[in-house]
This record gives C-alpha cells, structure tokens and sequence, in this order.
C-alpha cells in the first residue's frame, strides 16, 4: 500500500511533463501545417529523378 504513495506522485509529475511538452510543441507551431511533410516526402525524389532524366536526354 505504500507504494502508491510514491507511484501517484511520479504518475502526476509524467502527466505534466507530457502537457508542457504538447503546449511546447503547440507555441513552436509544430503541429501548423501537417500535410507539408508528408507530401515533401514523396515528391522530393520525384523531382530529383525527374532533372536527371531531362539531364540525359
């Protein structure tokens, strides 16, 4: 029983941490435009191979 006297404070400091981490994020705009990544992920290479066909022709 007296291990919950120590579990429910480090489980409340945790809680905390990961709400300033998610507010942090929030401020730092991490979360503005979600889509950007996704699609600079697959059309970067795209590009890149695109100029080097054009190149050899």
């Amino acid at each position: 029983m007296s291990i919950i006297y120590v579990l429910i404070p480090i489980a409340i400091l945790l809680v905390l941490i990961a709400i300033g981490i998610f507010f942090w994020a929030v401020r730092s705009e991490q979360f503005s435009d979600l889509e950007k990544q996704g699609h600079s992920i697959l059309f970067d290479d795209d590009k890149a191979q695109h100029n080097k066909s054009n190149e050899r022709d």
